[in-house]
């Protein structure tokens, strides 16, 4: 079983091209599949990491996908050999799915590596799982393309586009104040998730999928076809076809993600109103390749990039518009025309940014929007505040928040659960008007554990019966990227470990300012400081388990929220034979 040539390199051929007892027993094994001896003889053995999962609805249909990858590698001369993730859906997952995307990236490295491998496609689905099999296969750099699943149908309503997961929030508040009956909203599920597929919002899914596309590691115009269209299964053939001459080429996500490649993704987020959540997965993806991106490239580098998508949660259309309009090649095409993108950024295709999108056309000009005529003007993307209420930063997406509140003055109210605060927001006797901001706190990395989506939580029933749309929220933890309002995240270092956020007390005076990047407690330094002098941390909640070594090992979301011990790159060095 060996072979000539360039074949004699690859990696798989350690175990099916090996001699004696060893060899024997990888191909015989194999071959209990009903595989002939013919596929062992040096051929890519292209490794299709899907995480279907019927525990997670966004991702239930990739088995279908892996079919259609699996047809492309047989076309170009490969061997197909599936495989199966845990799949973290944070559509079920509790306390949130964000506690196991460190888990799944593990679980993805480990397996990539542990296995004859040349190549592999990562079929992923709901916002957590692409970033986690990004951040696996970067460990490993073997090369890698990343199939997303797609987006759902558009939700149809009333005779009306609803989003999912930003529509759940509009339906909450008008179950609230009365004005939907729970048979109503019981009836509009249905009609919100109507196909198979991720959030058709740009939520953090959607989003997700873009940066895979924008940083490079996913084929042009994959991220936005909707998981029920044809060619969504048409260019997962395609991944199949490309990833067999990936090997060939030796093109790793090394060469593709580079620093260059990051600074692309995090303008196309701000260019399509992405969700706050590309903060922490793209950085915890740097912290795996070793380039060095910090949280304020993530307002440096979008202060000059419009908003060109008219997309919910920010705007009107939803997901399968965007495709049909042009999709992101669309809005790449118009950064690169812009001088906005590293253009010769290389890409899974083998050619760059510009290559690829020389020909990309934008449909109309309702859905995506022009450089001479944005959605919303240059600046409007993510901000990274600081100040000493938020000494490591917090972000807050400008495009979602109301503009008469990016700066303001207001009496804290403080919560130290958001469970505290869902105990008592029906109370018509709480203590809150529209100025009052409403500080969530213990809901970051290590205090929840996991920095779950609960930062946008719905206003006090009171104020929404009032008329009241927006007020200020402040949290340690996370947005979903459906949500909207004006709401400061990702507050660092958050309670748990003693960051500012634990000190603040009922009536502290807050002082937003977006403009200025400012984000402050209006409280002198002695009385902080004997505040801190008090200040006890939380009893662990976790002693043994993967929780546990969550807690040990988190870092903070500034830092990505990924393990330390994580951090870089490992490498795809064969293992040990023990036969």
């Amino acid at each position: 079983m060996t072979n000539d040539g360039n074949e004699t390199a690859r990696r798989s051929q350690a175990w099916f091209g090996a001699s004696g007892r060893g060899g024997m027993v990888y191909r015989s094994w194999m071959r209990n599949q009903g595989f002939g001896p013919e596929v062992f003889d040096g051929r890519p053995v292209i490794g299709i990491a899907t995480s279907a999962s019927e525990l997670a609805p966004c991702n239930a249909h990739l088995t279908r996908v892996a079919e259609s990858v699996k047809r492309g590698v047989w076309q170009a001369g490969g061997l197909p050999l599936e495989f199966p993730t845990m799949a973290t859906g944070e559509t079920l997952m509790r306390p949130t799915a964000m506690l196991f995307r460190n888990l799944m990236a593990m679980e993805v490295e480990e397996l990539i590596r542990a296995n004859p491998l040349d190549g592999v496609v990562l079929l992923s689905g709901c916002d957590k799982t692409t970033p986690a099999m990004l951040m696996g296969a970067a460990s490993v750099d073997l090369p890698a393309l990343m199939v997303t699943g797609g987006p759902m149908l558009n939700g149809k309503f009333r005779g009306e586009d609803v989003g999912s997961g930003t529509h759940v929030w509009k339906f909450e508040e008008e179950l609230k104040t009365g004005r939907m009956t729970q048979e109503e909203c019981f009836f509009a599920e249905g009609c919100m998730a109507r196909s198979n597929g991720h959030c058709m919002t740009m939520g953090t899914a959607s989003t997700m999928a873009c940066m895979a596309e924008a940083l490079g590691m996913q084929l042009p115009g994959s991220a936005t076809w909707p998981a029920v269209d044809a060619r969504r299964f048409e260019i997962a053939q395609a991944a199949g076809r490309r990833i067999v001459e990936m090997v060939d080429e030796e093109l790793r996500p090394s060469r593709i993600l580079t620093r260059e490649a990051f600074e692309n993704a995090i303008r196309a987020n701000a260019a399509i109103g992405g969700s706050t959540n590309a903060v922490i997965h793209l950085t915890a993806l740097a912290g795996r390749l070793g380039v060095d991106l910090g949280l304020d490239d993530f307002d440096a580098l979008v202060r000059e990039v419009p908003t060109l998508l008219n997309l919910m949660p920010s705007g009107t259309y939803l997901m399968e518009d965007f495709c049909y309009a042009g999709g992101l090649p669309a809005v790449l095409a118009e950064l690169v025309a812009g001088g906005l993108l590293h253009g010769g950024q290389i890409t899974v295709t083998g050619r760059s940014v510009a290559e690829n999108v020389a020909g990309a056309e934008r449909i109309g000009t309702d859905v995506i929007t022009g450089l001479d005529a944005p959605f919303q003007p240059a600046g409007s993307g993510t901000a990274v505040l600081r100040g000493n209420l938020c000494p490591d930063g917090a972000v807050l997406k400008q495009s979602a928040a109301s503009p008469r509140l990016l700066t303001h003055r207001g009496p804290a109210l403080v919560f130290d659960s958001p469970e505290a605060y869902h105990e008592v927001c029906d109370d018509p006797e709480l203590d809150v008007d529209e100025n009052t901001v409403l500080v969530i706190r213990n809901a970051g990395p290590k205090g929840y554990p996991g920095m779950p989506e609960v930062s946008n939580v719905p206003l006090p029933t009171k104020l929404l019966k009032a008329g009241v749309t927006d007020m200020l929220r402040i949290c340690d933890g996370r947005m979903s990227g459906t949500g909207y309002g004006t709401v400061v995240l990702h507050v660092a270092p958050e309670a748990a470990v003693g960051g500012p956020l634990a000190l603040v007390r009922d009536g502290d005076p807050i002082v937003l300012d977006v403009p200025g990047r400012s984000l402050r407690l209006d409280v002198d330094n002695a009385e902080l400081e004997r505040r801190r002098a008090e200040w006890a941390p939380p009893a662990p909640a976790h002693t043994s388990g993967y929780a546990w070594l969550y807690t040990q090992h988190v870092e903070q979301a500034d830092r990505g929220a990924d393990f330390g011990f994580l951090r870089g790159c490992r490498g795809h060095e064969v293992p040990r034979d023990s036969h």
